[in-house]
């Protein structure tokens, strides 16, 4: 067993390349343009939407008040009339990057800090490479992207934007599995 403490560098490192990978791929590279897409009439929508000054939150359109409701004929109505609508509202104004990027790095530290537990609990000091890289690996990539596929089963998010983040998440735990079978105290 390795003390969690002897890990310090390698759960630091891992959190921080994680921090600049994902910024490589969000900032440089395109292939999560198609995640959204814009609706018809963007500003009519905009407009309808914003005379009814709707708090930040998530929302569902329509949206039953118990699970009796959505069995009666008028919310099955509601629904087949449309649209049925699944939506987030955040404030208004220019997004707050400083405190996303603030949470998304105390995220990957926490995602690393676990890697670093299954990982001090598998294998001993001076662990073969492959051997830190495996547990390490499969912990963070359990980490970053299995619970993604939830959006896609209960909020109907779009398979392939789950896959890309899911891709994201891989690349993620390779990263942090290769810091750590890197620096695995011997």
């Amino acid at each position: 067993m390795v003390p969690l403490m002897s890990l310090w560098l390698p759960i630091l490192l891992s959190a921080v390349i994680v921090f600049v990978a994902s910024s490589v791929i969000h900032m440089m590279l395109s292939y999560h343009k198609s995640d959204f897409a814009r609706v018809p009439d963007e500003d009519g929508v905009r407009a309808a939407l914003r005379e009814f000054s709707i708090p930040p939150g998530d929302y569902m359109v329509p949206c039953p008040a118990d699970t009796k409701e959505m069995s009666s004929p008028e919310f099955i109505a509601k629904q087949n009339e449309g649209p049925v609508v699944w939506m987030t509202v955040l404030p208004n104004g220019p997004w707050n990057m400083g405190r996303s990027l603030t949470q998304w790095f105390l995220y990957s530290l926490v995602v690393s800090y676990i890697a670093a537990y299954v990982g001090s609990r598998a294998v001993g000091p001076g662990a073969d490479y492959l051997d830190v890289f495996r547990f390490v690996g499969t912990t963070a990539f359990c980490c970053y992207s299995l619970a993604l596929a939830q959006i896609a089963i209960w909020y109907a998010r779009k398979w392939s934007s789950i896959f890309k983040s899911m891709f994201d998440g891989l690349v993620y735990a390779l990263l942090t599995a290769g810091t750590f079978g890197w620096l695995w105290p011997g």
